[in-house]
């Protein structure tokens, strides 16, 4: 839905109602809502304050995390901005649809406008059209899901999945930001990087907990991405989420480092570890066809 002349007071109404006490939505018309009390402002500061793009991409990235929506107030919290600018800020990236806004709940959630960009994005990259034929073949002969990650940060970024033909369902869906420590896919992109990036991953990665079974440990994750760089492939067994193992290889760039990892997870009671490690020729296979056919951006 975007917002018009018609329908902008009635969600400045809805706003209002969920502004804190404290919110600069009273600031008066004439005062950026931005500018503090106490006079001027240093250029430094005064250059990220104005950085309204930056912010509005801020509040993409926080609503990209709430798959149920979230509302101007807590958006503000969270970005720790002033009520009024979020709140401005959303109607224009409602406005052009990239932000939809449900009147019953008074929640924001993202637009069709992002997911088309989102699409082009992994068609630039060949994630869908030349990627998911091979996904989906290797699914077809392991008869479960395969999934194919790329880094991003500090993190692995999910950008295609094929389901297997089973009823239970790998939650990992393109778009999802995981772990590189607890994750199959996580440690085939941190063992395969170049020499560099590797070490300073290893070595400054935060090693949250996600279940009692994740490595945290500084001295033993190193071990274990030696391990995986001796292997070829890296494993998953229940350190990101109880109930679920995976097993991961590397996709290869031109100068044979990995710029995406190639999975395949299955929830425990349907596979032993020993029988998803025996997939690791299937996906070396689908990985080098990959390799071959992906722009290696």
């Amino acid at each position: 839905m975007s917002v018009n002349q018609d329908t902008e007071p009635a969600l400045a109404a809805d706003a209002a109602a969920d502004a804190p006490a404290d919110s600069p939505a009273d600031t008066p018309a004439d005062a950026p809502a931005d500018t503090p009390a106490g006079g001027p402002k240093k250029p430094g500061r005064e250059d990220s304050r104005t950085d309204m793009v930056g912010k509005a991409l801020g509040l993409l990235v926080l609503l990209g995390d709430e798959p149920r929506g979230a509302s101007a107030a807590e958006l503000s919290r969270r970005a720790e901005l002033p009520f009024s600018t979020t709140y401005r800020l959303l109607g224009s990236l409602t406005r052009d649809g990239f932000v939809d806004y449900e009147p019953d709940g008074r929640r924001y959630h993202l637009g069709l406008r992002v997911f088309q960009l989102g699409q082009r994005v992994s068609n630039h990259h060949g994630f869908a059209g030349t990627a998911l034929p091979i996904l989906r073949r290797v699914t077809e002969e392991s008869g479960e899901a395969t999934i194919l990650s790329v880094r991003d940060g500090n993190h692995h970024l999910t950008v295609n999945k094929v389901d297997g033909p089973q009823t239970f369902r790998v939650t990992s869906d393109p778009g999802h930001l995981g772990a590189l420590h607890t994750t199959s896919v996580g440690k085939a992109l941190v063992a395969f990087a170049d020499d560099a990036t590797r070490r300073q991953l290893v070595e400054e990665l935060e090693l949250e907990p996600l279940t009692d079974l994740s490595i945290t440990d500084r001295d033993a994750f190193r071990a274990e991405i030696e391990l995986v760089r001796k292997r070829g492939y890296a494993t998953m067994d229940e350190e990101n989420e109880l109930g679920m193992r995976a097993v991961a290889v590397p996709v290869f760039n031109s100068q044979g480092y990995a710029f995406a990892s190639l999975a395949t997870a299955v929830p425990v009671f349907r596979m032993s570890m020993e029988a998803l490690v025996a997939l690791v020729p299937l996906l070396q296979s689908a990985a080098a066809e990959l390799s071959a056919r992906l722009p290696q951006q």
